[in-house]
């Protein structure tokens, strides 16, 4: 007979070995770690148990011994002579019927049998070990995204919600596969994106939220291009040449300067490839995006010059305050080099950093007694677009 409620005993009582295989599926299928799985359930033992006691303080431990299959769980209690708190105190005559050599001031550890746990107190420990799977779950996909911040990633899209056009992506990385925003505003104008579409994107920056990572990513973004020739141009990827600075109006055109370190390889002759394959191929992804990639120059006067091309400068003479400099065009020229709406001289702008007053050749001086064509651009679309509208001949270049 007291076999038979021994062996029922033990079978209410946690399986040591069942658990710790258990936590081993987890490590293997999600990848969380064993130490972190037995703090949670730890923790989860002594909310079930604090539940059913309210009174019960910091005294009680968990031992979970992998080595001898074990999961054990035990209430300290100090001996006293008069119990004020029974879930931290015990009397002395009751130790002594457990432990008969106890003395007052000492310690008895008494075992917690999990099958005394009140029906909440269970649904309590479930809900602190799922809880600590979700946070390891996202904790792994914030690092895993977070070290993939300005990097190029791929997605599939979703979802496009019909009134806003923003798009859902599932994106990954790694073993971590996460869904990431793509707002209207970081799309490009004019691009059509469908669900089921495999789109490259750049990761602008990876936060903590409640509701687990937030991957906040663009398709508009300056980097995305920086990445694509990195993919493209094995210069690049090594460091042979190096992208010194980009300017871009998503969806239209894109102004590149790149510089070598070795006097041997054409940063531009590298970048445009054999028969422009590798310049069309990030083109191509672009949806047709126009691409200027352009030498870059610490001479001021002659990096501002390459960053106006297509058109052709007379001269560039830097200003005294460093930041701005006058360029004189041929009047031919004058169109080309502003560009349509002011695109080029706003692109060149942005690209060097320089505030660039652009005047024809017959006029270098800017006389005021007589009419000028001349625009001034310092990275201000809306006053680069109404002076360039006064030009004779808007080029799209």
């Amino acid at each position: 007979m007291a076999k038979r409620n021994a062996k029922a005993q033990k079978s209410n009582e946690l399986d040591g070995k069942e658990f710790f295989a258990a936590i081993g599926m987890i490590e293997q299928e999600k990848g969380i770690p064993k130490s972190y799985m037995l703090e949670k359930i730890t923790q989860a033992l002594i909310s079930a148990y604090k539940r059913d006691h309210e009174g019960a303080g910091d005294n009680i431990v968990v031992d979970a011994n992998e080595e001898k299959g074990e999961v054990r769980m035990f209430v300290k209690k100090d001996v006293v002579e008069t119990v004020d708190n029974p879930f931290t105190e015990i009397s002395l005559a009751d130790a002594r019927m457990r432990l008969p050599h106890i003395q007052l001031g000492d310690v008895v550890r008494m075992e917690v049998k999990t099958k005394d746990f009140g029906r909440i107190a269970a649904q309590t420990a479930r809900q602190v070990i799922i809880q600590g799977m979700r946070e390891a779950e996202r904790g792994m996909i914030y690092d895993e995204f977070s070290s993939k911040e300005h990097e190029l990633l791929t997605g599939v899209v979703t979802r496009i919600d019909p009134r806003s056009g923003s798009a859902s992506l599932r994106i990954g990385s790694g073993s971590e596969v996460t869904e990431a925003f793509l707002a209207v505003g970081e799309q490009v104008r004019g691009e059509t994106i469908h669900e089921g579409d495999r789109l490259k994107v750049y990761v602008v920056e990876v936060r903590r939220s409640t509701k687990g990572p937030q991957v906040l990513i663009s398709r508009t973004h300056p980097g995305l291009v920086k990445r694509l020739f990195e993919l493209e141009v094995p210069e690049i990827y090594d460091g042979t040449v190096e992208v010194k600075s980009i300017a871009r109006e998503a969806g239209s055109r894109t102004k590149l300067a790149v510089w070598s370190a070795d006097p041997n390889v054409d940063p531009i002759g590298a970048c445009v490839g054999p028969r422009g394959q590798r310049v069309n191929n990030i083109v191509e992804e672009l949806k047709g995006e126009k691409v200027d990639i352009i030498k870059y120059s610490d001479d001021p006067a002659e990096y501002v010059a390459a960053a106006l091309s297509p058109a052709d400068v007379i001269s560039v003479t830097t200003l005294d305050d460093g930041k701005s400099c006058r360029v004189v065009v041929p009047d031919d020229q004058l169109s080309l080099a502003i560009g349509k709406e002011g695109q080029n001289a706003r692109l060149a702008a942005k690209l060097t950093g320089f505030k660039i007053d652009i005047k024809p050749a017959s006029n270098p001086g800017g006389d005021e007694d007589q009419e000028s064509d001349e625009v001034v651009v310092d990275d201000a679309p809306v006053e680069a677009a109404q002076t360039a509208e006064a030009a004779d001949e808007p080029l799209d270049v």
